[in-house]
């Protein structure tokens, strides 16, 4: 017989001063409230009430036993509304991990409004730009940019970025400017070392053709923040998405190279291992991330 619903059947026949109270307030049967009743009893090895058609009458050991019954109870009852509160409501610490650049320049105003709404989270977040397995990792969230390996993760779609290439107006001026993809292999190129998604440096024509672009770069990182400060000092031309140098684009500190052309669009996802148990620390964090991409304002 289960031991918890034994408990309860006790508990419950000691407050309402009958096994057929008991049962009814379960919602079973008085033969099987007696059974767990006589479960409990033949496991512990003692009598804890004794049954007459009118009243029940607790022993010594059944006083007893019911205070600490109910206290389980009770304890467990609290556990009970403790989960269910901290399913409803953001409290703990929240585990992120994002891409370096991407993370510095845009996830600094979402977490700030997160932590505002909610004040009973706190985050930790890691930034870096090699794959990073959550599970082992111990991470609730991550942000991904570009391809999405199969896998038994949840993905939600934040918004989209465009691979482009720029250089600094003075680089320009001095080096000229490219025309075509291939001019490009007559130039200095600023590469991020750590791209994961294929089509790299590849620009596609208006007849469809694409073009991709190998060989020796002049500055490798694997850092796109380098990379930007390189470009801005006329180093060479960089590629990268667009919310890296979007800001510098608009400014005019940089120049967008190849305009006509097409390059690789790619996806920003928040991933997360469940979506089933995921809490509402996670929940909402994934709900604000849609809310704040997904506005054409921020």
């Amino acid at each position: 017989m289960d031991r918890f619903t034994g408990l309860s059947i006790f508990t419950a026949a000691v407050e309402y001063g009958s096994l057929a109270a008991a049962a009814r307030i379960l919602g079973i049967t008085p033969a099987m409230a007696g059974k767990h009743l006589a479960a409990v009893e033949a496991s512990l090895g003692v009598r804890l009430m004794h049954r007459t058609t009118r009243r029940l009458h607790l022993t010594d050991v059944g006083r007893d036993y019911y205070q600490r019954s109910r206290h389980i109870l009770e304890s467990l009852d609290d556990a009970d509304r403790a989960a269910r509160e901290l399913q409803d409501q953001p409290r703990g610490t929240l585990r992120v991990t994002a891409p370096t650049t991407f993370g510095a320049l845009h996830m600094g105003r979402p977490v700030a409004e997160y932590i505002r709404r909610y004040p009973d989270v706190s985050i930790e977040m890691t930034l870096g730009d090699r794959f990073v397995d959550l599970v082992a990792g111990g991470f609730d969230v991550a942000i991904r940019i570009g391809d999405l390996p199969d896998s038994s993760l949840v993905a939600r779609p934040l918004a989209r970025t465009e691979m482009i290439a720029c250089a600094a107006p003075s680089y320009l001026a001095e080096r000229g400017r490219p025309t075509s993809p291939s001019d490009l292999s007559h130039h200095d190129r600023l590469a991020f070392s750590e791209a994961t998604s294929a089509g790299d440096w590849c620009f596609t024509d208006a007849n469809g053709y694409m073009h991709d672009i190998a060989g020796r770069s002049r500055f490798l990182a694997n850092n796109m923040e380098i990379l930007l400060a390189a470009a801005l000092r006329g180093a060479g031309i960089a590629y990268g998405p667009s919310f890296v140098f979007d800001s510098h684009l608009a400014s005019q500190n940089l120049e967008q190279v190849l305009p006509n052309y097409t390059t690789r669009s790619l996806g920003i996802h928040a991933v997360y291992p469940s979506a089933r148990l995921v809490g509402a620390k996670v929940r909402r964090f994934i709900e604000l991330l849609e809310e704040w991409f997904g506005s054409s304002s921020n």
